[in-house]
């Protein structure tokens, strides 16, 4: 397995792996899978922002997915960032996610972002905030009843995990 920077061509593979967690799950609020095309046009943009987009790929086929994006438009987040873990279904539980986010977060931190967020739908599968906890997230916050799927309301934890000290005071 090799993880690397997401290439436009990559946009279809990213494409059917998200489509089975919007379809099938509640580990995303869209209810709708975006086209190739509407996944392309968020890589860029994301491309645009100096943000990390990878892929984790296993012979040339795409196994997984994962990136940061801004936290909040505001400029004062601009060295905050969200982050987006995925992987194809036959291919969980062999490591691709924890490639995935340690790249990820050794990317941000080269970047100059400082604060990374996770925002973890609650379902019975647990398996991402174990993901975050294993890399050093903080659940910091719970907020009740805020997304409304597959009949039922989820729960979201917010996790964080700093990539870089405090500015001193000095």
């Amino acid at each position: 397995m090799k993880v690397r920077r997401a290439e436009p061509g990559d946009a279809a593979g990213i494409a059917e792996i998200y489509a089975h967690y919007v379809e099938k799950t509640a580990a995303s609020f869209e209810e709708s899978p975006p086209k190739r095309d509407e996944l392309a046009a968020r890589m860029d943009a994301i491309a645009h922002a100096g943000l990390p987009f990878l892929v984790a790929e296993e012979e040339g086929r795409v196994v997984g997915y994962a990136y940061l994006h801004p936290y909040h438009e505001r400029s004062a987040y601009r060295r905050t960032a969200e982050n987006s873990v995925y992987v194809a279904p036959d291919a969980r539980g062999g490591g691709i996610g924890r490639a995935l986010l340690g790249r990820l977060l050794e990317e941000g931190e080269r970047g100059g972002i400082r604060e990374v967020i996770a925002i973890i739908a609650l379902t019975e599968e647990r398996t991402s905030v174990d993901l975050h906890r294993a890399f050093g997230f903080d659940e910091v916050g719970r907020l009740r009843g805020v997304g409304f799927k597959r009949g039922r309301w989820y729960d979201t934890v917010l996790m964080q995990r700093s990539l870089q000290p405090p500015p001193s005071d000095d």
